[in-house]
């Protein structure tokens, strides 16, 4: 029996186990300060809730490749980690060049040879040797971004000109007005309202900000008076295309034409309430699997998840985005750096903005756009800069407590 003792090893000292604890600890702290856990759990889960709902669109809806978005997944990914390990605070310098890339990124599509036409919109281009289209202006949402956090950060919080607070505008103006040439409102808007967050906290007054709603408030009124107007004189639509007034027709009163420009949002709310509280399950989406439902796995993709998971599965998509936006935001707070704040406040205004939008449209509460639903949304283009984004949320996250 004593031999049998000396054979045992000896267990390990208090010091051995405080040293295997305090690498531990220092292992979880070099993790904490690289990855942000909650945007990164959340954008996960959110990848994974979308790749589900499109496989179960998969199933009845020819359109929605399933294996087409596993690829726009994986290529998001590989962005998202080469935007996870890059500096971005060099781009705080380069506010005039990256306005030039912008504008030849919005207008790419009109570039021969790289223009591809889709559902009759010339709004992507066709990647060379590999075949592949992507839709640029989801690129040119975040560059807009970056240019008015490099030029909102110059004032170091605080703006007390209204000269520079005009020129800050109307940077943002130049690639807004830019995608509305192009024929993109509801991108433009995107453009417009995250850019618009950032430009507010660079730190204007506020009496120059509520004057520039008042503004803009009024030039949209002027705008929708004169529409029919002008298009009566020149013979063709000008200021708003037809669709797009039907749209904010039906918008007003959805039960003005349900056979026509209404009747999307019509099987949208029917979509949307037939799914009850657990939803009738994967696959069982009637409105959608029966095509009564268009676009089901792009623009209303919400009414289709809500279908089939109900209130729950529509509940549980708003905790994660919520999770995802306060994490940035957080994010946002954390770092030193004024620039990199502001672009990550820009991004939530991406997110924030696109998903009010996208949810409203389905359940009648904001006018139809063609804006994907963030993560959800069938569309290679989006996945791929939505990924992005969480690169570069992460990328901020990680350096808050570099020195510049």
């Amino acid at each position: 029996m004593a031999t049998s003792a000396q054979q045992r090893p000896a267990a390990p000292s208090a010091d051995a186990l405080k040293r295997v604890n305090r690498k531990l600890g220092q292992t979880r702290g070099s993790l904490a300060r690289s990855i942000n856990i909650p945007v990164l759990l959340a954008a996960t889960a959110l990848i994974a809730y979308g790749a589900l709902v499109i496989w179960t669109a998969s199933l009845t809806i020819a359109d929605a490749s399933f294996s087409r978005h596993l690829l726009g997944i994986g290529l998001g990914a590989v962005l998202a980690v080469f935007c996870w390990n890059f500096d971005f605070r060099g781009f705080a310098n380069l506010s005039t060049p990256l306005l030039v890339i912008d504008l030849i990124v919005i207008f790419s599509p009109y570039i021969p040879g790289l223009s591809y036409n889709a559902m009759g919109m010339t709004g992507w281009i066709q990647i060379p040797f590999i075949g592949l289209t992507f839709q640029p202006v989801e690129l040119a949402k975040i560059i807009t971004v970056f240019i008015v956090a490099a030029l909102g950060a110059q004032y170091n919080g605080k703006i007390d000109s209204v000269r520079e607070y005009v020129k800050l505008c109307g940077m943002l103006a130049v690639p807004f007005m830019a995608i509305i040439l192009a024929g993109d409102l509801g991108s433009g808007l995107v453009v417009f309202f995250s850019g618009a967050i950032v430009i507010m906290m660079s730190g204007p007054k506020k009496e120059w900000v509520l004057s520039t709603i008042a503004i803009i408030i009024g030039l949209v009124a002027l705008l929708l008076a004169l529409d029919s107007v002008v298009d009566s004189l020149l013979g063709r639509d000008v200021l708003l295309k037809q669709y797009q007034m039907n749209r904010l027709l039906v918008f007003i009163d959805p039960t003005a034409d349900t056979s026509d420009a209404g009747y999307n949002l019509m099987q949208s709310l029917i979509a949307v309430g037939s799914g009850g509280f657990f939803g009738k399950g994967i696959g069982a989406a009637s409105q959608a699997g029966e095509g009564f439902l268009p676009e089901a796995h792009t623009d209303f993709v919400f009414a289709l998840l809500s279908e089939e998971f109900g209130f729950v599965g529509a509940l549980l998509l708003l905790a994660l985005f919520a999770v995802l936006i306060f994490g940035t935001i957080r994010v946002a707070f954390r770092n030193d750096s004024l620039f990199l704040k502001l672009v990550a406040v820009g991004i939530v205004g991406i997110w924030l903005f696109q998903i009010l939008e996208n949810i409203g449209m389905c359940i009648g509460l904001m006018p139809i756009t063609g804006i994907p639903l963030p993560f959800i949304s069938f569309g290679s283009s989006s996945m791929i800069m939505q990924m992005a984004n969480v690169g570069i949320v992460q990328s901020i996250w990680r350096s808050r407590a570099k020195p510049a």
